[in-house]
């Protein structure tokens, strides 16, 4: 018989208790476990998660106000696409803005005065825990971008309008989540006024944390 605990007759006032967990897959870049977890009306169901390390990416903006974007190739959609720069929370106690720091630098060369956090994104929390933080980078210069290796060796660099890379979003030319979510916040934020996002060191309480703690054996 199913597990009585967690009931509610209130909507919104359920506990989603977790029962038990199994995984199912480890790899590189995520991970797949099984959790059965307590529903309302006493019954449980099986929920999968596909744990992630959680990403950084960078809206940067250039001196003549373009965005500073990537046309990279995307296995799963078989097709290159158009992005922002961006990359894993991989390295064992960098800080996200360091991570963005990092991924602008190899990405396309660059290195920003200015920063600040433009949205968070849970990607599809349907399924994944995924979440990425998207930052605002201005006041741009040059700096030693490291070789590239794999899909990072073929990808372009373009420099849009941000008019531009708006119409691009609804067009449907851009459809990469993270992009059309920066794209689209930095020109929600100037129509209400803004200059800058949030401060760097701003809460984010769904970064993700799963995966991680697999590799450091917690």
């Amino acid at each position: 018989m199913e597990p009585e605990q967690g009931l509610s007759t209130e909507p919104g006032r359920h506990d989603f208790d977790t029962l038990d967990s199994r995984t199912v897959y480890e790899g590189a870049i995520v991970a797949l476990r099984v959790d059965r977890v307590a529903m309302p009306g006493g019954v449980a169901a099986n929920r999968e998660v596909v744990e992630h390390h959680g990403a950084v990416a960078v809206v940067a903006v250039d001196e003549r106000d373009r965005l500073v974007l990537i046309d990279q190739y995307r296995h799963p959609l078989g097709r290159r696409i158009r992005e922002l720069p961006a990359g894993l929370l991989d390295a064992a106690g960098e800080d996200p803005v360091d991570a963005a720091r990092r991924e602008l630098a190899e990405e396309t060369g660059l290195a920003a005065d200015t920063w600040s956090v433009l949205v968070d994104v849970a990607v599809s929390p349907g399924f994944t825990d995924e979440a990425i933080r998207v930052y605002l980078a201005t006041g741009l210069t040059v700096v030693d971008r490291p070789d590239p290796e794999h899909e990072e060796a073929d990808l372009e660099i373009t420099r849009v309008s941000v008019d531009d890379a708006v119409a691009q979003a609804l067009s449907g030319e851009i459809v990469n989540a993270t992009a059309l979510a920066g794209i689209l916040a930095l020109a929600a934020l100037r129509a209400g006024g803004g200059t800058e996002g949030r401060p760097v060191d701003s809460p984010w309480p769904d970064r993700p944390t799963a995966f991680d703690r697999r590799g450091d054996g917690s």
